[in-house]
């Protein structure tokens, strides 16, 4: 009880001393705040792009391979890959005569066009074409409307859908269903709208929102083309392992572009593991800069904090030595000075949370949503904690170690 009610003393004289000093701590704790809003910062933004980016990818379907002329991470010689045929749609229809087992095999072709209704513009959107089978390997849905049809496939209508962002640019508070929207030259009649999915632009992928729909024959109608490159999503069997549809879908490919046993791949097969993967490594990249960014500004606020704890030492040192003359013990005197640095770093870590909590309100409003979580709260408030007694140490070493006869004579 002695014990404990020594160091309940050593807590109050150092929150005493603190508010003694206030325009000294709060100028110490600055280069606490400035680590602890960088540190909560960092971690709120990783969470936010890795939570926005799988968001987005897995509205592309996780048992999807992609068969394209290129592969979406190109390593090696780039102009092996590039010189490749082109996919073209008449594979793509073959492909889905003889891969029965598929649930879905949907060509997609694309191309830029500015988009107008009445007075509104929008330049250099992405048109896709595809066709009614695009709703069975994408998880995306019309939030209005209807997608696309077979019936709009096979006779060329002349519809589309679009995305959020396209409705919220091209017609605001107007209802877009049943509105003739111009596509470059050609005009479309909207027949839906996209639900909300975010964008994959880390990698300079597509924002799905900005996006525009049509049938793939409308689209060789429309905007010529129709040997361009395609690529083509392939939905795996429910009851067939996405590795062994992997070979089958190859060799069927092979057979269609009749390449020989000795011939290697003119094509690609991509999933979506892969994107993810690379994600993950530049994610993993980037905290870590921002961690050795926020670490270094973390030590030298506890370099500042250091600094005025053995200012505190000397002012107060004939103090420590009137204490140790009445029985003060070594313990007592570095726990008031481990908690005075404490105290110090702690507060500046509740301010830097407060800060932390405005920046996130800026991000989440203004560039993707985020938010702070509970865990990263504690691990803010541990940091600075932590900060405190490495940084504190020493000089409530200092304090506790001190003649107290040699104290009681210092000027």
């Amino acid at each position: 009880m002695k014990s404990l009610r020594q160091l309940v003393e050593a807590l109050k004289i150092a929150f005493d001393s603190l508010r003694a000093n206030k325009g000294r701590g709060v100028l110490t704790t600055l280069g606490i705040i400035i680590g602890i809003v960088a540190v909560i910062t960092t971690m709120t933004a990783a969470n936010g792009l890795s939570n926005n980016f799988k968001e987005s990818v897995s509205a592309l379907g996780s048992d999807v391979l992609y068969v394209s002329r290129m592969p979406w991470i190109v390593t090696g010689n780039f102009f092996e890959f590039r010189n490749r045929p082109n996919l073209t749609l008449g594979e793509a229809e073959l492909l889905a005569r003889r891969l029965r087992s598929a649930r879905a095999v949907n060509p997609t072709i694309d191309t830029t066009k500015s988009l107008k209704y009445r007075s509104a513009v929008i330049d250099n959107a992405a048109i896709i074409g595809t066709t009614d089978q695009q709703m069975l390997v994408s998880s995306a849905v019309p939030e209005l409307g209807r997608f696309l049809t077979r019936f709009d496939v096979q006779f060329k209508k002349d519809v589309c859908v679009i995305g959020s962002t396209v409705r919220d640019r091209l017609f605001e508070d107007v209802d877009p269903l049943n509105k003739t929207l111009k596509i470059g030259r050609g005009r479309f009649r909207v027949v839906g709208v996209m639900e909300k999915q975010g964008s994959a632009g880390f990698f300079g992928g597509p924002d799905f929102d900005s996006q525009v729909f049509v049938p793939v024959t409308s689209f060789t109608k429309a905007f010529g083309g129709a040997s361009r490159d395609i690529n083509v999503a392939v939905k795996a069997p429910l009851q067939q392992s996405l590795a062994d549809f992997e070979f089958e879908l190859v060799g069927e490919m092979r057979k269609i572009r009749k390449l020989r046993p000795s011939d290697g791949d003119d094509f690609s097969i991509n999933q979506m593991d892969a994107l993810v993967g690379m994600f993950n490594n530049v994610m993993g990249v980037v905290v870590m800069i921002g961690l050795v960014i926020t670490t270094i500004s973390l030590f030298v606020g506890g370099i500042g904090v250091m600094n005025i704890m053995y200012v505190s030492v000397t002012e107060r040192t004939k103090e420590i030595g009137i204490r140790k003359a009445i029985g003060a013990k070594r313990r007592v005197i570095l726990a008031q000075f481990l908690f005075e640095s404490i105290a110090i770093c702690s507060f500046g870590g509740l301010v830097g949370l407060l800060g932390a909590f405005g920046v996130t309100a800026l991000i989440d409003r203004l560039v993707m949503p985020a938010s702070i979580s509970p865990g990263i709260v504690v691990v803010a408030l541990v940091v600075s904690t932590v900060v405190g007694v490495l940084f504190g140490f020493l000089p409530a070493w200092r304090a506790s170690r001190l003649n107290p006869i040699e104290a009681l004579r210092y000027e």
